[in-house]
């Protein structure tokens, strides 16, 4: 190999740069978009990012005689600076595009260009990628490690740097380390003008960065998201983002309103007014934050809140409240003079905001000696309490926004399972109560019958016979409250309900004595339960671990059926399942007329033969790397209980150990790479299907354990796996390169086409199946592809059996 052609130190720094700033963006594109749009938009991002860097992985296999070996740091160093600019020119062409709720075709018409627009940067990426991949075949492995490395690393900087700034200013910093990939590529080259154009773009990124990070701070920047959701806003009293939120409080503090509540009896004087503020999560998670001086008098009105019900019939109870927002739900624990009321609450920006922030304003509610305030996530911290509660609340608790992983996750929900409701039932004193509060539209009641689901599969997991006697639901106008008891409610508790319903107007809809929907007696009854849940046109049934898609009701066979999902606002989860729909079908057209269609035009015949079996390889490596990576970033998260260590430990952990995997193959030299490589794919399909079964188990046991024994137990199980599976990747390109090196960057192409497709149809296959399935599936695409390489090197294994035994 000559010299000219060799890898320096300085192209790994800028590779890991490059990627670095690559996965931070793709990441934070998640949390833009379910701002800027609807969660359910926000899990595209890994799409576009994959399809946007395989396009460029493609010009550079089309354009051979321009991607020249001689000219490949020059291209590396310019690419990577496009790559740069466009970050930033792309993400504000975005702010601009008009984003259609309703209208159908304007609504494609917006993804689409979206698609695009945003897939830009991505593109000069890719170019940057493919051509450290491909130009330097014999440090392909090296190289493949510093890719993942960045990678690994740009997922948890991503955090820090939101927990210091905000959305539009991260767009800034990211473009800034993107341009030190450039200085890297660029350094000891004679490229004057370039090196000149990189300096000065890297001096104004960093400038920008740093300025208008302090103007953040101040609450005063000049770069903000306007249009949201279609809808202008106006500039808050406070705006806050971390990797999974944008906290935003708006209204006047001195300026009294009518209280805001879920579920209001009419009963309550209707011109009373309180002061209150307004706070939203990523634009759409509604909660308040209300004033309070000490005079729990001023707040009578929680006790006319429907969702409040449970405590007119536990007194002098210890309630957990699940989410506590703003607050209302402690004031009501201490309006209804409850022993003591524990607020956990997962993000910590609203705890700081509610607490410090507005502090003198909502009372200091941290102080009261009755009121604690834990941050963390509700399932796992109550999964590893010791403590008994009379109350378990769940008020209307869902953020509807994208997690850090939202790309990867579609907002499965720990909080309404089966096992997670288990453990809430095993948490609760001797006759304690789980009340949990949902929508409930007398035209769509979707929410209400998948509650009276879970709530019976967790009573009759538990051991209860008769589950209806434990169970009670209650409506007002469209919010429904359901009471899960522990033990049967009694005769006297009954009468209560029915008393506390009269005279606040609530409508019962049942209860052990009396139902007003069939449906929901039959759900609760527990005889018929299985078949019961089956005969509705949308999925009533009880969520599991395995499946935790709460909210996605639609069957995916129903997803262009209007008559089912243009329903109230069970609609909008409703609808999500058809974006997905419209999603790969986006997906798959792009993919194939970009990137199939320019690869069969410009392909000469010739060059394929015999490469079949790499192709049907670098196709079922890409489908399999992302449907485990994926599947198990689903299925993490809720061992793991919180978005932020979904992000940063399991996409780290698979990342930096694919890396390590790819790194140990440098030692493999091509005339043994075939056999070696069978042995290393056939290992890695023995740690996938130990994995497979071993991880539900895992999760199991150690759900209950303290949060840092549970990431060790998730860095022992990704490890093996991520190690493996880094392995395949720059194994295939040693045996590419001495087959057919002319179409290693087209085989590059196939991998990222796969990758896109998959990004897309992981989610399908769990929403359809479960995540089991969607894992089993990449396991199956592992070993169609380890049955492939040996096909694409029968002669080279032959040849190597008989030397051997010569």
């Amino acid at each position: 190999m000559n010299a000219e052609i060799q890898a320096k130190n300085q192209t790994y720094a800028g590779v890991f740069m490059v990627t670095l700033a690559t996965l931070m963006y793709e990441i934070l594109l998640t949390r833009i978009f379910s701002v800027t749009m609807w969660y359910h938009f926000a899990f595209m991002a890994i799409s576009i990012a994959l399809f946007g860097m395989t396009v460029g992985g493609i010009l550079v296999y089309l354009f051979p005689n321009y991607f020249t070996q001689e000219r490949v740091k020059y291209h590396l160093a310019l690419n990577s600076l496009l790559f740069a600019i466009s970050i930033v020119l792309s993400f504000l062409v975005h702010l601009v595009i008009p984003f259609f709720t309703d209208r159908s075709v304007e609504k494609l018409y917006s993804i689409a260009l979206t698609y695009v627009v945003i897939s830009v940067p991505f593109v000069f990426s890719g170019i940057c990628v493919c051509l450290t991949l491909t130009k330097f075949p014999q440090q392909v492995s090296k190289l493949y490690a510093a890719n993942l490395a960045g990678a690994a690393v740009g997922c948890v900087l991503l955090i820090y740097t939101l927990n210091i700034t905000d959305g539009p200013t991260a767009v800034i910093a990211i473009a800034f380390l993107a341009c030190i990939g450039s200085i890297f590529f660029v350094a000891k080259l004679g490229f004057s003008k370039l090196r000149r154009a990189i300096l000065i773009c890297s001096i104004i990124f960093a400038f920008l960065a740093v300025v208008h990070t302090i103007m953040v701070a101040k609450q005063m920047p000049l770069l903000r998201l306007m249009v949201v959701k279609g809808k202008l806003e106006d500039r808050p009293l406070y705006e806050k983002w971390n990797s999974f939120s944008r906290i935003r409080i708006w209204g006047d503090p001195n300026k009294p309103e009518k209280p805001f509540g879920w579920g209001i009896s009419a009963t309550y004087p209707s011109d009373y007014k309180i002061k209150q503020l307004h706070m939203n999560i990523d634009a759409t998670a509604y909660t308040s934050l209300t004033a309070f001086d000490g005079d729990l008098s001023k707040l009578e009105y929680l006790k006319y809140e429907v969702i409040n019900l449970v405590h007119y019939i536990r007194h002098n109870s210890n309630v957990l409240v699940v989410g506590s927002g703003g607050g209302r739900d402690i004031l009501s624990a201490l309006v209804f003079e409850q022993k003591s009321v524990l607020g956990v609450e997962i993000n910590k920006v609203i705890i700081d905001a509610v607490n410090q922030k507005f502090g003198d304003f909502t009372g200091h509610l941290d102080k009261n000696p009755k009121v604690t305030f834990v941050n963390d996530e509700a399932r796992s911290y109550i999964a590893r309490s010791r403590d008994k509660f009379d109350i378990i609340q769940i008020p209307i608790t869902d953020t509807w926004a994208a997690t850090s992983a939202g790309a990867f996750v579609l907002t499965e929900n720990s909080l309404y399972t089966v096992e997670a409701w288990k453990i809430f039932l095993s948490r609760l004193s001797h006759n304690g109560i789980l009340t949990v509060s949902r929508w409930y539209f007398l035209n769509s009641p979707g929410e209400m019958y998948r509650l009276t689901s879970l709530a019976t599969a967790s009573l009759k997991q538990s051991g209860v016979e008769k589950p209806r006697e434990h169970i009670v639901i209650v409506r007002y106008n469209r919010i429904g409250t359901i009471l899960v008891s522990k033990e049967p409610f009694s005769d006297k508790e009954l009468d209560s309900i029915e008393q506390i319903a009269r005279k606040m107007q609530f409508v019962i809809m049942l209860t052990p004595r009396f139902y007003q929907d069939y449906a929901l007696a039959n759900l609760a009854s527990g005889k018929t339960f299985d078949g019961a849940a089956k005969e509705f046109a949308i999925n009533t049934s009880a969520p599991t671990d395995d499946s935790p898609f709460f909210f996605h009701m639609l069957r995916l066979q129903d997803i262009f059926n209007r008559r089912l999902w243009d329903k109230g606002k069970m609609s909008f989860n409703m609808k999500a399942v058809y974006i997905l729909g419209i999603l790969l079908i986006i997906v798959i057209g792009l993919t194939f007329l970009c990137i199939i269609v320019p690869l069969i035009l410009t392909t000469k015949k010739a060059s394929l033969r015999g490469v079949l079996p790499l192709f049907i390889f670098f196709a079922c490596i890409g489908l399999g790397f992302m449907l485990v990576e994926i599947s198990q970033m689903q299925r993490l998260i809720i061992f793991l209980g919180h978005p932020t260590y979904g992000l940063s430990v399991v996409l780290f952990v698979l990342l930096l150990s694919s890396g390590l995997g790819s790194y140990s193959t440098q030692m493999i030299s091509n005339p043994n790479v075939s056999r070696s490589a069978v042995v290393r794919l056939i290992l890695l399909i023995c740690a996938l299907a130990i994995f497979g079964m071993f991880t539900p188990y895992a999760i199991n046991v150690f759900q209950g354990s303290i949060i840092m024994f549970r990431i060790l137990i998730a860095i022992v199980i990704l490890f093996p796996i991520g190690l493996f599976m880094g392995m395949a990747f720059p194994l295939g390109m040693k045996i590419a390169s001495t087959r057919a090196a002319s179409v290693t960057p087209w085989l590059w192409g196939i991998n990222g086409a796969t990758s896109v497709c998959a990004s897309v149809l992981a989610v399908v296959i769990a929403l359809s199946s479960s995540i089991s399935t969607s894992f089993w599936i990449g396991f199956f695409c592992y070993v169609v592809a380890t049955i492939a390489f040996v096909l694409a090197n029968r002669g080279q294994l032959i040849s190597n059996i008989a030397t051997n035994a010569e």
